[in-house]
């Protein structure tokens, strides 16, 4: 664990992102990408490489006018085939959305989440749709969900965290967001005031463009021994 500042930390609601931070998205879903691929003719494509592009452009859309996170997708793996210069249809998506059910939690994720649910509230913020955040295998122990399409509108430009923040029942000092994402959860959360661990669980470096986190993280199970050690006396 390394801290970039020293707040007071006293959090009474402890929010996660969910999909890079408590539901390994990556691993579960090559697999989808790497069969759109093989469709368009893209067998020599990297599907992580083509993956991280597509990403990349599900964030630039997040800042246009509220679109659900299934049309973003969509529009993004357009973008995506354009650019590796392949001839795909937007539908093949769905091999995606089919996924969610199979896609898996990080190994340390119940044991801290159990932990923490017994001193905190609990709160998860994603970019995402309902139905989609229904199906998967997060556990059913949130005090608060808190999704873009309840929120119309993402974490980028803060909608997303303005929701948490006016649905919370907790002072903005009194809340600890934790996420994997630089490009959103840093870049929305900071100018908000929101304190913010990264969970850093690829090792990447923080560009240098995003916000600062108050604290960095390798993984969920760090955030117990965050929490305990500046609550110790």
């Amino acid at each position: 664990m390394t801290s970039t500042a020293n707040p007071k930390l006293t959090p009474k609601l402890i929010s996660f992102d969910v999909f890079g931070t408590l539901i390994d998205v990556r691993a579960g879903s090559y697999a989808a990408f790497a069969s759109m691929l093989q469709d368009a003719g893209g067998e020599h494509v990297d599907v992580k490489e083509f993956w991280e592009f597509w990403e990349a452009r599900n964030i630039a859309h997040y800042v246009e006018p509220y679109r659900r996170y299934r049309d973003i997708c969509a529009l993004s793996l357009e973008e995506t085939f354009a650019q590796f210069g392949l001839r795909g249809e937007a539908r093949l998506i769905e091999r995606y959305f089919e996924s969610f059910p199979s896609f898996s939690l990080f190994d340390d994720v119940m044991p801290a989440l159990d932990g923490l649910a017994r001193g905190h509230r609990l709160a998860v913020v994603s970019n995402i749709d309902d139905d989609l955040l229904g199906v998967t295998k997060l556990p059913k122990l949130f005090d608060l969900v808190c999704t873009a399409e309840r929120a119309r509108g993402y974490k980028v430009d803060g909608a997303l965290f303005r929701y948490l923040l006016a649905n919370a029942g907790s002072a903005r000092e009194e809340i600890l967001h934790c996420g994997q994402s630089q490009f959103t959860d840093m870049v929305g959360a900071k100018p908000l005031g929101l304190t913010v661990a990264w969970i850093n669980r690829r090792g990447v470096a923080l560009d240098p463009s995003v916000p600062k986190p108050d604290f960095v993280l390798r993984d969920v199970a760090g955030v117990m021994e965050l929490v305990a050690s500046t609550l110790s006396p």
